[in-house]
């Protein structure tokens, strides 16, 4: 990756993340909450990695996914994991930070982030993960005024444009249905409609949506969104799927295992026959990347 970037290795995210999206089949995300994980996605073979706010949060300030970053901490984190891998990323931008001319801002600097896409969400600042209880939503003409915002600012036209609405929570699934084709309308590239509590309701936004715009399945694990098959959802009309946690949980596991071994034998030799060496480790990150440079570039 850090020899591509160097050299000036020609990329092009955003309309490989457009390709991938009118492929066969549902695109699949797993999520990534620092650069680590995302080269972790990468070489594990997808085709993009996911942004999540929720381990955002959660890695950046070790406190839930309730509004508490702001959008300059979001874009910083989204710059570095589009640095660390060469497919797209798609970056969770919550509500855009503000109103429709902060959405302005908001989507340049996520562009100039590198990132491929964002979704924007239409829940009342400050916003909660879309699996929890307690949220808000703000009027349709405003969000409507924020995507339309989000469309007219970005420079790269493949630049993705996510909608995300929340509504299903607040006023029921067909007010959220109204406002995903309001959204569309508005020039949403894809639309997302969060949280479904039913495997029937998944389907209906499908039937009623997919030929509306590419939609988002977001398999948030544990949340209130039912677990459906990958093949259900690309049966149902899925473009992309989100796995947004996954990564972060499976990591907390690791570690408080790896805690308990420690504190409970006072060193770790007994968890390391389970865990990567350390020059594997080295090779994971890059160092031989690194060497490569050293023996190019420097005196």
């Amino acid at each position: 990756m850090l020899v591509g970037d160097l050299l000036g290795t020609p990329r092009a995210p955003r309309a490989r993340l457009r390709e991938l999206l009118a492929g066969p089949g549902p695109l699949v995300a797993p999520g990534a909450y620092d650069a680590l994980s995302a080269r972790l996605v990468e070489q594990a073979g997808f085709d993009v990695v996911y942004m999540t706010g929720f381990g955002t949060t959660a890695s950046l300030l070790g406190r839930p996914d309730v509004g508490l970053l702001g959008g300059s901490e979001m874009i910083d984190n989204a710059r570095r994991i589009a640095a660390a891998v060469d497919v797209p990323v798609i970056a969770d931008a919550d509500t855009g930070y503000g109103n429709a001319v902060t959405v302005l801002r908001t989507v340049a600097a996520y562009e100039q982030a590198g990132v491929a896409g964002i979704h924007l969400e239409d829940q009342v600042s400050p916003k909660k993960c879309g699996h929890m209880s307690g949220k808000a939503v703000i009027a349709t003409d405003e969000m409507v005024g924020k995507i339309r915002a989000a469309v007219a600012v970005r420079r790269d036209p493949d630049f993705l444009i996510i909608a995300r609405t929340d509504a299903a929570a607040v006023e029921g699934l067909d007010a959220a249905i109204t406002r995903a084709r309001a959204y569309a309308a508005a020039g949403a590239d894809v639309l997302f409609v969060e949280a479904p509590t039913s495997e029937e309701e998944i389907a209906r936004v499908a039937r009623e949506l997919r030929r509306v715009a590419p939609l988002v399945f977001n398999w948030a694990e544990g949340g209130r969104t039912p677990p459906i098959s990958l093949e259900r959802i690309a049966e149902l009309g899925y473009s992309l799927v989100l796995y947004p946690i996954g990564t972060l949980l499976a990591a907390t596991a690791g570690i408080r295992s790896f805690l308990e071994t420690l504190m409970d034998d006072g060193t770790p030799a007994a968890a390391l026959p389970g865990l990567p060496t350390f020059d594997g480790f080295t090779d994971l990150i890059g160092l031989p990347e690194i060497h490569e440079l050293e023996q190019r570039f420097a005196p």
